[in-house]
């Protein structure tokens, strides 16, 4: 028989044989792009039955190569000035958006980890610190990234203040998080499908990946002094690893975003590296990065205020997408975009920093 899974959502497939002289294996067929895991939860040998739970995972965001979005953006969080009340951010950075279109928003001056809701754009909601700067496992200094371990259900935040990644549980209830890496000037967070974490170090200059069972990192990137050449790093900031475990980095300080094939000894520029004014060629101060299924690079140009989109095999020009106007803070500006992510339908979310808000751009 066939059945049609839905992206991710979880499923339970129980397969029983009543007659105890039945042996032998059994196939499941998935078709189409979802990457499937299943894991055994439970067997009971004496009922001659296995249970299997099955979790669709969402597959990466395909966006069309000539895709366009609105030019005037919806504030989904913030936008009520800096300020640590519940309708306020203050010099937001980091975000990721869930599958039921949830901004998750490191509210960095703040020192939380909030969450919006998709359709209530009024109040957020602290899930992560809310204690007051400070380095108590309860407490946050100056959280930059963040990401989302659907495995064990909880935030993976760069606490850059207190020089440390930590797992904070999403779970009702949770008062305090775990260090996961300790003694790190970390920036930016991403794990690959095989739930390896990769963290950028800005004083070191390098990017490492880490299992999380053991937590040996690994250099991936850079690692080979402060400089611009191909084997070098200058402050990386955010990152993002495509399927194949290739690297992108925003070479913050170098005004582009590298590229790092796994177990490459050199990255390659596949955007920028052309100086830092405001050309299609350049990029300034880039910060939040995202990679779709083509490709396609999106980059957020912090100083030239706007996102730009870098074709896969073109290093040489990239288009604006959003912003460009200016700095300012109307719909059709942006001021300072650090973060930027999307949902699975392609729509655009941009941290604003110097305004406080998160913008949405629908896809059109």
């Amino acid at each position: 028989m066939s059945y049609p899974l839905e992206a991710g959502a979880n499923y339970n497939l129980i397969f029983t044989t009543f007659d105890r002289s039945l042996t032998g294996r059994f196939f499941i067929v998935v078709s189409g792009p979802a990457r499937v895991i299943l894991r055994s939860m439970n067997t009971t040998l004496n009922q001659s039955s296995t249970t299997t739970s099955t979790t669709v995972a969402t597959p990466g965001v395909t966006i069309p190569a000539n895709a366009k979005w609105s030019q005037n953006g919806v504030t989904v969080a913030g936008g009520n000035g800096g300020g640590n009340a519940t309708n306020q951010l203050d010099w937001p950075r980091g975000l990721f958006v869930d599958d039921d279109q949830t901004v998750v928003i490191a509210d960095t001056e703040n020192g939380r980890i909030v969450q919006w809701k998709d359709g209530d754009t009024t109040n957020g909601q602290v899930v992560a610190d809310g204690n007051g700067e400070g380095n108590g496992l309860h407490q946050l200094n100056y959280p930059i990234d963040v990401l989302n371990d659907k495995e064990t259900d909880s935030l993976i935040i760069c606490d850059q203040g207190n020089r440390r990644v930590v797992r904070w549980s999403r779970r009702s209830g949770t008062t305090q998080g775990e260090i996961l890496i300790d003694n790190i000037d970390c920036w930016g967070l991403a794990m690959d499908e095989q739930r390896n974490l990769y963290v950028s170090d800005v004083v070191k200059h390098e990017v490492r990946r880490y299992r999380l069972v053991e937590m040996n990192g690994t250099l991936v990137a850079g690692g080979n002094g402060k400089g611009d050449g191909l084997s070098q790093l200058n402050f990386p900031a955010y990152l993002f690893v495509d399927r194949q475990q290739n690297v992108y980095v925003s070479d913050k300080w170098n005004n582009r975003v590298m590229k790092w094939n796994k177990g490459a000894k050199e990255g390659v520029v596949v955007a920028g590296g052309q100086g830092y004014e405001n050309a299609l060629t350049q990029l300034s101060f880039p910060n939040g990065i995202f990679v779709d299924t083509l490709g396609t690079l999106y980059v957020a140009d912090t100083l030239n205020h706007r996102v730009m989109r870098w074709t896969q095999g073109d290093n040489k020009q990239g288009t604006v997408i959003v912003g460009g106007n200016g700095y300012g803070a109307g719909p059709n500006q942006l001021s300072f975009p650090f973060g930027l992510s999307f949902d699975r339908h392609g729509n655009l979310y941009v941290a604003n920093w110097s305004d406080h808000r998160v913008q949405r751009f629908s896809i059109e």
